[in-house]
């Protein structure tokens, strides 16, 4: 269990450089164009996937310290891009640190509705590293909706494997 969480983490920070170094790439003005979805452009998208990585660590780790960004963040794309990264990294490190008892421990949590909750912690990373996975969908979508659709980079999680990554 512990090495496929393992490999789900390294999996989550390449596929999410991948996709930020693309968005990076397009016109800025583009990153903040309103599309139907979730959320309405990449910035927004991004800056959900910041703040909910966020607030699971502050759940898993409360002794960590992290502070959530809030989705009243007002900073630069690349400011939630460098926090996301950031957040992605901690993940990595937090799983292999982990011993498989931390992995298997039930934890009791608070949602955002102030709802409570009580699941092991591997749960809860299959559900964080899902949750990016989801996001990610949505990002190319906006960004085909925005018409960008040549040199869009694969983050298949095969394609991970096959470029050697899950070895690293």
């Amino acid at each position: 269990m512990k090495k496929m969480l393992q490999q789900l983490a390294a999996y989550n920070v390449w596929a999410n450089q991948r996709l930020m170094a693309f968005i990076l790439s397009v016109p800025e003005e583009l990153t903040r164009k309103s599309f139907p979805g979730s959320f309405s452009s990449l910035y927004l998208t991004l800056l959900h996937m910041w703040v909910a990585e966020t607030a699971w660590y502050q759940r898993l780790s409360p002794e960590s310290g992290a502070v959530n960004p809030g989705m009243n963040f007002q900073g630069s794309l690349q400011e939630v891009i460098k926090g996301l990264s950031l957040q992605n990294e901690k993940w990595k490190q937090w799983v292999d640190d982990a011993s498989i008892a931390q992995l298997e421990e039930s934890i009791t949590y608070q949602n955002s509705k102030k709802e409570t909750f009580a699941e092991p912690r591997y749960e809860i990373l299959l559900h964080l590293f899902n949750h990016g996975t989801y996001h990610r969908g949505q990002l190319v979508s906006l960004l085909h909706q925005a018409g960008v659709h040549d040199q869009l980079p694969s983050t298949d999680f095969i394609v991970f494997c096959r470029l050697g990554q899950n070895e690293k």
